[in-house]
């Protein structure tokens, strides 16, 4: 894999890199005196220094040879120096920020690069959005690599998207710079059903010479998974169980531990390192979506990391799995990842290893970010028209809302959410219907679900019914809805819910709370109605109006509207709505809302 993201390619500067290791050049930055964290050996190197020209990093060792007039010099003692963090598995648009913003947030935490797999943004508006993107990263120092759509739609019949991306589309990605493979492939059953379409896409990847990441979901480490990664997919960022991450790794498939904003799973799949004599090499951390408020108050990959070390991993190994393992899944530990002679000078200054406080951050050899802020300008981004104003709705009457019966009474499937897990369990629950009109008990933590296409006027919509939010009453609405990001609306009364909707579609999409018809939260998302065009402080400030309004409304779940943007979700155990109706998302079919019609 050829790295676009340096300062000047190695063959271009390998002869100063040389001189400046024999001594016969000085170097443009000499780090003394670091405790020097080789990710290679898995060992601290006491006392070292590195000599950095060019961006690269030129010799470690004793560097007084090679310190100029002009050379900066750093003092280490007592820090420790890693590579800097990447992230391999994360998607911008659920940090409701744009990648500015993002790269802001970020960077002070120590983290370098990211493998953006931009899915939302190109179900909603297509690859033009996804090149809007990466050209507002450019303006950043963040190495923001692409990891190209892959499922838009993610599992097609299913959903109605405002895009579609194919094989020809995913081979035009692949030429280019920004592109580092294809983004989670969350349509595995078309992989192990040899689908012909689906192994296309996968094929012009592959083709390409470029990684396959995955997303493969269910329990079955057997057939299906063998499968799975036959076809070339490369990780998996889905385990939810130990025994998941650990037969994916025995199986050459690098497990991503995830640990976000709303999903918790590093403390159950951690026991595939901790409880087993294992390698840990084919193990990484990610975040996959990560909040604003999380960014500000606990941090970014910098906190991935404490976790895994509070959950017994040993600090060492845990900063691998944030480096030097998720360049060699990208295949691109030639050039980044490690601090080695030739690598790009991509660093982290630690001054506290278990708790992984980062004191400055490098990029390319430059000082990007140094206790906790960054100290290089970012450059504006303006977006196009079509791409923050894209909601299609129509206009709704509150008998929209009405879900009706001329049954007595009705027994139905009820999609039961789990606290900080992505799947959901589906329940059967009987309701009464009063005036042909089904109705809630108010007592038994049901709420009513809608699902309506916001990509095409008068599209489908479809009802539902969700529990385990712990809401007394009110409404609550998005355009953030996994993956197709159709208008998303639960509620316990019509008038709430209606009201809901009108204030999304005024305010071109986001998150809304509603209680006894006032707004009482909201998060303005106008970027495809995914993103805010706010900084991070005030986005924040947003976010946490909308985490409070849950809360008033009696939520007690972690980020409960990332759970809630899951909802509808269909190639995620195991049962799912969207605005085609009831998905039963393990046999992969349509089911009837209503058992007894």
């Amino acid at each position: 894999m050829i790295n676009k993201f340096n300062k000047a390619p190695l063959w271009e500067v390998s002869k100063d890199l040389a001189s400046v290791a024999m001594g016969r050049k000085n170097a443009e930055i000499v780090i003394k005196n670091a405790k020097i964290i080789n990710v290679c050996t898995r060992e601290i190197l006491e006392g070292r220094d590195v000599a950095i020209i060019k961006g690269r990093i030129a010799k470690l060792g004793k560097c007084d040879d090679v310190i100029g007039e002009d050379t900066k010099v750093i003092d280490a003692s007592n820090m420790y120096l890693a590579p800097a963090f990447m992230d391999g598995h994360i998607h911008i648009e659920s940090s409701m920020l744009t990648p500015k913003e993002y790269a802001k947030a970020v960077i002070p935490h120590g983290t370098s690069a990211i493998f953006m797999d931009p899915h939302e943004v190109c179900n909603v508006l297509g690859l033009k959005a996804v090149r809007c993107m990466l050209d507002d990263a450019k303006g950043t120092p963040l190495k923001v690599m692409l990891a190209t759509p892959s499922c838009v739609p993610a599992i097609p019949g299913f959903e109605d998207t405002g895009s579609y991306i194919g094989p020809s589309d995913v081979k035009e990605t692949m030429t280019w710079d920004e592109c580092i493979g294809l983004g989670e492939m969350m349509n595995f059953p078309g992989i192990i059903n040899s689908n012909e379409e689906t192994h296309a896409i996968v094929g012009e990847t592959l083709k390409a010479g470029k990684i396959v990441t995955g997303h493969y979901s269910i329990p079955e480490t057997e057939n299906g998974l063998n499968a799975y990664i036959s076809s070339g997919v490369r990780c998996c960022h889905e385990s939810t169980r130990a025994i998941d991450a650990l037969e994916k790794m025995r199986l050459g498939m690098y497990a991503q531990l995830r640990e976000g904003s709303a999903w918790h799973d590093l403390q159950e799949v951690k026991k595939a390192i901790t409880d087993h004599e294992v390698d840990s090499r084919f193990a990484c951390l990610v975040t996959d979506d990560t909040h604003p408020n999380t960014l500000i108050e606990k941090g970014h990959l910098d906190y991935v990391v404490k976790r895994a070390i509070e959950e017994g991993i040993n600090p060492i190994e845990a900063i691998q799995m944030v480096t030097i393992n998720v360049a060699q899944l990208f295949q691109l530990d030639h050039d980044m990842g490690s601090i080695t002679p030739s690598k790009c000078a991509d660093m982290v200054l630690i001054d506290d290893l278990n708790a992984c406080h980062v004191v400055m951050t490098f990029i390319n050899g430059e000082l990007v970010a140094e206790n906790g802020k960054n100290v290089v300008p970012f450059e504006e981004y303006v977006y196009p028209s079509w791409a923050t104003d894209s909601l299609n709705l129509k206009d709704l009457t509150i008998d929209d809302f009405a879900l009706k019966s001329d049954k007595d009474q009705v027994k139905a499937h009820v999609i039961e959410v789990i606290p900080g897990k992505t799947i959901t369990l589906d329940k059967i629950m009987d309701f009464k219907v009063v005036d042909n009109k089904v109705v809630l008990d108010g007592n038994d933590d049901v709420l009513k679900a809608v699902v309506f296409d916001r990509h095409h006027k008068n599209g489908k919509y479809s009802f539902g019914f969700v529990k385990g939010f712990g809401i007394k009453g009110g409404a609550l609405a998005q355009t953030v809805a996994h993956d197709a990001h159709n208008m998303l609306i639960i509620g316990s009364n019509d008038e709430d819910m209606l009201l809901a909707y009108n204030t999304l579609r005024e305010c071109k999409g986001g998150s809304v709370a509603i209680k006894n018809g006032k707004v009482i939260g909201k998060v303005e998302l106008p970027l495809a109605g995914l993103m805010s065009l706010k900084s991070l402080e005030d986005t924040k400030v947003m976010v946490d109006s909308l985490e409070n309004a849950w809360k008033e409304m009696g939520s007690t779940l972690p980020s409960p509207f990332m759970t809630m943007g899951i909802l509808s979700l269909a190639c995620i155990p195991t049962l799912r709505l969207t605005n085609r109706g009831l998905v039963d998302c393990n046999k992969f079919e349509f089911v009837d809302l209503f058992i007894n019609k």
